[in-house]
C-alpha cells in the first residue's frame, strides 16, 4: 500500500483560512459508507438525521497555548517550541525550531525569564525533550506567553482564539483542536439531548501526529506519535450499554476514534483507563468501536486520509473529495465536515 494512493488534487483558494462566523452553518457532506452515494447538507441538520439510538463521542481536550518564541540564554538567539507532550514533573517533550541550535544543556528564556526550558535530550525530527521552571502554574503562564498552535497551512491571524476551542473543551494538554468538534455549539448539543442522542466525552490530547506528513513511501512503514488518551468510568459504561442495547455510536472525529478503537482493541470492551496511543488505521483495519464518523476534509497523503479510507473505502473516500472540490467544499482545520455512515 503506497501512500501516494491516497493522493488527491486541492486548489489553494479551498484551504480555509479562518472559521465561518456561525459554527453549526458549516456543510457537510454525508457519505453512505457502504454505497459510496452522496448527500449535501449543513451540520444543524443533524438534529433531523440523528436519534434516541444514537451516541456521540466527543473529544473533551482542550488546546493549550503552546507555540512558545524565547530566546537562547547564551547567544540571544531567537528559538520556537511547540509544547506537544506533558511527561510529568514539568518534563515537556517539545517540536523545536531551529533545532540545529539546541544542544543538551541549552537554556531557552521566554517573557523575560518567567520560564526558563533546559534541554535535556535530543531527539530526531526536530524534537527536544525540556525541563521547565517557573513560579506559579504552568497553564496560567502559557496564556500569558504562549500563541494558539494552529496548523503550518492557516496563515491568517485568528481574531478570537475560543474558534480554535470545541465549545466542550475542558481537559487542558492538546498542541491542536479535534476540528470536527468545532462545528457544534452549545444549542445544537442541546437540541441533540433533547431528541435522546446520548453524549459521551472521552479525551485524547493531540499531539505531533498533527503536524507530521507521512515522509514513508510504503504506508505500513510509517511511525505514528504517542498521544495521552483518557476515558471515564461513566463514559466507559454509557458505551457499554449502548454496545449491548445495538445502538449507533458515531465517534466525532478521528481523535475520537483512535481512543475508542484503541481501548475497544486492548480489553473487547470500553474500559476506564489511561494511557498513550500509537495506533494507526489504514484500509484492512478492523473497526470494532465505532459504526460512523463525523471528521473534516483532511491533507492529501495524511494518516487522517487513511483513516477514513478504512471506514468508508479508498474508493469511496477519494470520490467524495472529488466531489468536495468541484462543489467547493472548505477545507482542512476551519473547512466544512463530513458525515460517515
Amino acid at each position: 500500500m503506497k501512500t501516494d494512493d491516497f493522493d488527491y488534487e486541492l486548489p489553494e483558494y479551498l484551504i480555509a483560512q479562518t472559521p465561518i462566523l456561525n459554527r453549526d452553518q458549516s456543510r457537510m457532506m454525508v457519505l453512505n459508507k457502504e454505497t459510496g452515494d452522496i448527500d449535501h447538507r449543513h451540520f444543524h441538520d443533524l438534529v433531523d438525521m440523528l436519534g434516541s439510538n444514537d451516541v456521540l463521542v466527543i473529544n473533551d481536550t482542550k488546546v493549550i497555548p503552546a507555540r512558545l518564541y524565547g530566546i537562547k540564554a547564551e547567544t540571544d538567539a531567537a528559538i520556537e517550541l511547540l509544547l506537544l507532550k506533558d511527561t510529568g514533573n514539568d518534563i515537556w517533550e517539545c517540536l523545536t525550531k531551529p533545532a540545529k541550535r539546541v544542544k543538551v544543556g541549552t537554556v531557552i528564556s521566554f517573557g523575560e525569564g518567567i520560564l526558563k526550558a533546559t534541554c535535556l535530550e535530543e531527539r530526531e525530527e526536530g524534537i527536544r525533550i525540556f525541563k521547565m521552571e517557573y513560579s506559579g502554574i504552568l497553564y496560567e503562564i502559557l496564556d500569558k506567553l504562549g500563541e494558539m498552535p494552529l496548523p503550518p497551512y492557516i496563515h491568517e491571524k485568528l481574531e478570537d482564539k475560543n474558534r480554535y476551542q470545541t465549545v466542550y473543551a475542558k481537559a487542558e494538554g492538546s498542541a491542536a483542536a479535534p476540528t470536527a468538534g468545532l462545528h457544534f455549539t452549545k444549542e445544537l448539543l442541546e437540541q441533540l439531548t433533547a431528541k435522546g442522542v446520548t453524549i459521551v466525552p472521552v479525551t485524547l490530547h493531540v499531539g505531533l501526529g498533527t503536524f507530521r506528513p507521512v515522509s514513508v513511501e510504503d504506508v505500513t512503514s510509517h511511525k505514528m506519535h504517542s498521544e495521552f488518551y483518557q476515558m471515564s468510568k461513566e463514559s466507559s459504561e454509557l458505551l457499554n450499554e449502548a454496545k449491548k442495547a445495538g445502538k449507533r455510536i458515531i465517534s466525532v472525529g478521528t481523535t475520537s476514534t483512535r481512543t475508542l478503537e484503541t481501548i475497544y482493541q486492548a480489553y473487547g470492551m470500553f474500559e476506564e483507563c489511561s494511557g498513550w496511543t500509537d495506533i494507526f488505521i489504514y484500509p484492512g483495519f478492523k473497526f470494532k468501536a465505532i459504526d460512523a464518523l463525523i471528521t473534516n476534509f483532511h491533507l492529501p497523503k495524511s494518516t487522517l486520509v487513511m483513516l477514513v479510507s478504512a471506514l468508508a473505502g479508498k474508493e469511496h473516500i477519494l470520490n467524495a473529495y472529488k466531489e468536495a472540490v468541484k462543489n467547493e467544499y472548505r477545507f482542512f482545520s476551519f473547512g466544512d465536515s463530513m458525515f460517515i455512515q
